[in-house]
Order: C-alpha cells, then sequence, then structure tokens
C-alpha cells in the first residue's frame, strides 16, 4: 500500500497513528511483497499475522490463498480488514491484543508460519507469548525494531547479548534478514527497522533441559550482568564450583561469556528432578498378562514391547478449573510415540503394582501432583493402539503447578475438549494412539 493510498484510507478511517500503538504503516509494496516471500510458504501452510494495519501483507497472503489469521489491536482497523476481506474465505480477522491472544487452536491448523510487522513498543512481548514453548508456529517472519532485532540474533560477549537473546535461541534459530530505513513508513519513525526469520529447532538439536530452571537461571544470571556470576547466581540451587569444573567456564565468569550450550548445562545441572535423565529403562520388570489381565509371568520391558506380549498400563486426565485437559508431548527421547501428544500422566505398571497404585505414581513422577487418589473412569481392552496394553484411566485436578521430568516431557499445555477433538479429527498423527483411544473412551 503506498502512502498516497494509505493516506486518505486513514483519514476514512479517522485513524491518526498513535506513537503509544506503535503504528508505522508500511508503505512499500516491494518490501511487503519482500518480507511474505521470506516465509517460503508451502502448500497446505497456515499462517498467523500480527498487527496487519491496513493490510499491506495481508493483501499479498490472500493472493497465495493459504489459510490466515489477522490479529489486529485498533478496533477501527480490525473492522476495516473484516469488511475489506469478508468476501476472501482463505482470510480470518481478530480485533484483538495479541499479547493476549490465545493461539491454541492453531495446533489443529498446523503447519503454521508466523508473520508480523511488529509495534515498536511491544514487540519483544509479542514475541515470547507466540513462540515460548508450546507453540504452533514452526517458522516466522518479523519486521523489528533494529535494537530488538539484533537482541535476537545476538552473540556471547556482546551488548546485545541477554536473557531475551536466549529464551528465544533456545527454542528458535534466528537469521537477521535485512535492515530497512524510515522511508519504508508513515509516519517515519526514529530508528531503522530490521527483517528476521525464525525456525523451530528440531527435537534432540539441543540436550533436554527444564524450561523454568533455564528461564529462572538467566533472568537472574543477566540481573545483574556485570557481576560475576559466582556472587549473582548464589542462591540459585547451582553448585557453581561443580559447574565451573564440570563445564571448563573461568571461575570469574559474567552471565554474557557464556554460550546458550552452557546456559542449558547449567539449567541441567540446577534441575533437581529425580528423573531428569531418565525417560524409560529396558529392563524394567512388566507383569506379563492375559486377554482376561491374569498374570502370566514377569519380563523386562524392552522384551514385552518387542513382542507386543500383553501388559499393563494407566493414564491419567488432568483438568485444571476451566474444564481443561492438560497434555503432554512426549520427548524425543521415548522410545513409543516420540515427540508426540499424549494423556497428561500415563505409565506402565510395576511388576506386582496395582492400577490405582500406579496411577498415584505416576502423577507424582511425571507431574509433581501429591496428595491424589485419582479417580476411576474406564477401562480399555488391549488393542495394537494401546500397545498391547489393558488400560485403565483415571481422573485428576490440577494444582497451581505442574512440574515434570525433561527427559519425559518435551512441553505440555491445557486445552479445550472440543479442540482437542477438532485437533484429532484433523492431524491424528499428532498423538500417541494410546490417548486417542483414552479420550473417546472418555467422551463416552
Amino acid at each position: 500500500m503506498s502512502i498516497s493510498t494509505l493516506r486518505p484510507l486513514l483519514e476514512r478511517l479517522r485513524v491518526r497513528p498513535s506513537k503509544k500503538l506503535g503504528q508505522n504503516f508500511l508503505v512499500d509494496d516491494n518490501i511487503s511483497r519482500w518480507i511474505v516471500d521470506q516465509l517460503d510458504l508451502q502448500e497446505g501452510d497456515s499462517v498467523l499475522e500480527v498487527g496487519p494495519g491496513t493490510g499491506a501483507m495481508s493483501e499479498i497472503l490472500a493472493e497465495t490463498e493459504a489459510k490466515s489469521w489477522l490479529v489486529e489491536y485498533d478496533e477501527r482497523l480490525a473492522n476495516y480488514l473484516i469488511e475489506h476481506f469478508a468476501d476472501t474465505p482463505s482470510v480470518t480477522v481478530a480485533h484483538e491484543d495479541a499479547v493476549q491472544h490465545d493461539a491454541r487452536f492453531l495446533f489443529a491448523e498446523q503447519p503454521v508460519c508466523l508473520l508480523g510487522n511488529l509495534p515498536y513498543s511491544c514487540g519483544g512481548h509479542i514475541m515470547i507469548h507466540y513462540l515460548m514453548p508450546p507453540s504452533p508456529f514452526s517458522r516466522a517472519v518479523f519486521m523489528l525494531q533494529k535494537e530488538v532485532a539484533e537482541r535476537v540474533v545476538a552473540k556471547p560477549r556482546t551488548k546485545a547479548y541477554g536473557a531475551f537473546s536466549l529464551r528465544i535461541q533456545a527454542y528458535w534459530k534466528a537469521r537477521m534478514l535485512k535492515s530497512i530505513g524510515p522511508a519504508a513508513f508513515f509516519p517515519r519513525p526514529q530508528v531503522d527497522s530490521s527483517v528476521i526469520a525464525l525456525e523451530r529447532r528440531s527435537p534432540g538439536e539441543l540436550p533436554t533441559f527444564d524450561h523454568a530452571t533455564f528461564d529462572r537461571l538467566i533472568r537472574q544470571g543477566f540481573s545483574q550482568r556485570r557481576k560475576q556470576l559466582k556472587n549473582v547466581l548464589s542462591g540459585s540451587g547451582l553448585d557453581w564450583d561443580a559447574a565451573v569444573a564440570a563445564l571448563d567456564l573461568n571461575p570469574a565468569a559474567r552471565a554474557e561469556e557464556l554460550t546458550l550450550e552452557q546456559w542449558i548445562e547449567l539449567a541441567r545441572m540446577a534441575d533437581d528432578h529425580p528423573l531428569k535423565d531418565n525417560p524409560q529403562k529396558g529392563d524394567e520388570l512388566f507383569d506379563v498378562v492375559d486377554e482376561d489381565d491374569l498374570v502370566v509371568r514377569q519380563e523386562k520391558r524392552r522384551d514385552v514391547h518387542a513382542n507386543g506380549w500383553l501388559h499393563r498400563a494407566i493414564h491419567v486426565f488432568v483438568f485444571n478449573k476451566a474444564g481443561e485437559l492438560f497434555l503432554q508431548k512426549r520427548s524425543h527421547l521415548k522410545d513409543a510415540h516420540p515427540n508426540a501428544w499424549d494423556s497428561s500422566a500415563s505409565g506402565h505398571l510395576d511388576a506386582g503394582e496395582d492400577y490405582e497404585s500406579a496411577a498415584v505414581r505416576e502423577i507424582e513422577e511425571e507431574l509433581g501432583i501429591t496428595g491424589q487418589i485419582p479417580e476411576y473412569l474406564a477401562t480399555l481392552p488391549p488393542s495394537e493402539a494401546t500397545g498391547w496394553e489393558h488400560v485403565k484411566l483415571y481422573r485428576a485436578e490440577a494444582p497451581k503447578r505442574l512440574r515434570y521430568p525433561s527427559s519425559e516431557i518435551e512441553t505440555g499445555d491445557f486445552f479445550s475438549l472440543e479442540l482437542i477433538e477438532n485437533w484429532i479429527a484433523q492431524r491424528p498423527e499428532d498423538f500417541a494412539t494410546g490417548f486417542i483411544e483414552c479420550f473417546f473412551a472418555f467422551k463416552k
């Protein structure tokens, strides 16, 4: 959209660009098209665009016929976009604050790309909101204030490198693409902008780590960035002397000197979860059972799975007060259904263990829930979908905070039953087959 087109449109809509909202409208059609091209949209891709404004990039998205959602904070502009794209079925417009926007529905629409000419006032907050795990997005292209973009791609030992850099880089590979001068916008900003591209890291690209511990450590470490970490991290639960020895660190190192990989290792050392390095043990003993769930003998886990012998397991559905079900995303280290979404907690019965005891143990080990006896819901017979397991399904209530071992669970979130059902219908491959069986047994 050129400035000659934009000015009368803003006047008609009675929109005066707001400095508080960071409204600097892109008025160079070539740049708009180039930015959209950087998404490298493939057949079947969907797009969420943040802050579309008057639709400079939205128009180009509509040409691709990719399914797209536009999230616009300014009510006047949102109403204009709703009217403008009323006859374009591939485009949906939402009048919402991007920092509060609930994007969980997009898990059913994957693969999804993220696009935005982000306002200078809150671009970093928007990125954190959409990109922190669990995130439905696989790629992103943003135009940001140049200083913010430099923080995203910053390297150790630079002024721009900090906790924000690490929070993004722990989950995304970021590249600086191009700098854009003020002349491309109306009104002209006082600073340059930059376009960056982000690609989600592949499972196993970095060691598993507890997200909460990592976030806490980097925040604490950079809270006084000129001080030595041995002083700043005092009381963090990390043995600094042990870390220095294990990672060959400078004992007097400051936060900005450590690489992403070193910060992850610090988080792993500070994580005191007993199962942080133990996704499963092949020599665990299981009860092998018959079709009537009567014990026949005991065998090792690896042999039970390799031979398809009938055995026992539990699944627990954990709900929050809003009636949403917590789903875990299994670690890439799991021997069955790696990277798949699964029940809140699930696991095999140890030899000699009963179902209820296993349910109590699993919600404590996997989610940190104590003091609850889960409610029995249903029994599922063994089948290929359950992994030849006799399954009993239970229900529990979520406490304020769940804590799970990083070796077993990559991430997790709460979802409405309606969203889950739609997600399964559109993308059954995203889920462990045993969970799907349990979900529809629960629905019945």
